[in-house]
Formats: C-alpha cells, sequence, structure tokens
C-alpha cells in the first residue's frame, strides 16, 4: 500500500528523476535516511522501474512525431505475439500497444521528417509479420507530453 508520503515522493521523482535525497527528504518531511528506506522499498516492489533523461526531440532533429494504426492480416496468438516480438526490436519505434476496437496496434515513432517516415513505413512498419494495413496520423501540435501519472 502507497501512502500519501510515498505518493509525494513518487510525484516528486515523476518531475524531477534527478533531485537530491536531501531535497526529496526536505519536500516530504522525512529524514533523509527514511527516504532513502523509502525509496529502496519503492524500487524493490517495483513502483520505481528506472530512471532516465528526458531528451528533446527537435534539439536532435527528430521533428516529426507519427501515431500509425496497424491492422493485421489474422487476430490469431501466433501473430500477435510474432508482431510483437518484432515491433520490439524496431528502435524508431517509441510505444506500441495492442488495443480494442477497429485496428490492433496502435504505434507511436518519431522521426525526422515525412521522408524518414516514408522509409520507415515501407522498410520497417510494412515488413513486420502479419501487417496488412496501416492508417497515418502525423501531430500538428503536441498539446499535453509530460507523461507524469496522476498521483
Amino acid at each position: 500500500m502507497l501512502d500519501r508520503t510515498d505518493r509525494r515522493i513518487l510525484s516528486l521523482l515523476q518531475s524531477d528523476g534527478r533531485i537530491a535525497g536531501v531535497e526529496l527528504a526536505e519536500k516530504v518531511g522525512l529524514s533523509p535516511t527514511a527516504t532513502g528506506e523509502r525509496l529502496k522499498r519503492l524500487s524493490r516492489e517495483g513502483f520505481i522501474t528506472g530512471y532516465r533523461a528526458t531528451l528533446d526531440p527537435l534539439k536532435l532533429g527528430l521533428n516529426l512525431l507519427v501515431f500509425v494504426e496497424v491492422y493485421l492480416d489474422k487476430t490469431t496468438p501466433d501473430a500477435f505475439e510474432r508482431f510483437a516480438a518484432a515491433v520490439k526490436r524496431a528502435p524508431e519505434v517509441l510505444e506500441c500497444h495492442m488495443v480494442a476496437g477497429g485496428f490492433d496496434y496502435l504505434v507511436k515513432t518519431r522521426v525526422a521528417d515525412m521522408n524518414a517516415y516514408r522509409r520507415f513505413l515501407g522498410e520497417v512498419l510494412l515488413a513486420l509479420p502479419a501487417v496488412r494495413e496501416t492508417r497515418t496520423y502525423a501531430v500538428m501540435e503536441e498539446v499535453k507530453a509530460d507523461g507524469a501519472l496522476p498521483l
């Protein structure tokens, strides 16, 4: 069970994963030792799954964000497994979600421009196992992309 202090720690870490232990302890009203023990427990129990830097895609030349609906030619366990295994090996794919509804997967990718997307579509996405059809949605504006979970 998470108490209020655990949730506060997780919330602060989501906004600043590099916060110093002493500062985190001050903000939650605990000693550094008690805060450190809570961090260890939250990691051990799987609430904290890792730490990483958030990069600016525009500064890296990845200017085009694209979502793609993917339709498989058959919806069998084998087709799902083969597609999932292959998509995990595609570094251009930022996220991939199996969804319920009118299509099978929603893929999120970021590339330099539309020419790069065309190459990705032809050489990577359409070459994945069991892909029958795709529908592409180029993002015109990112309205909210902070990724913090509501705690």
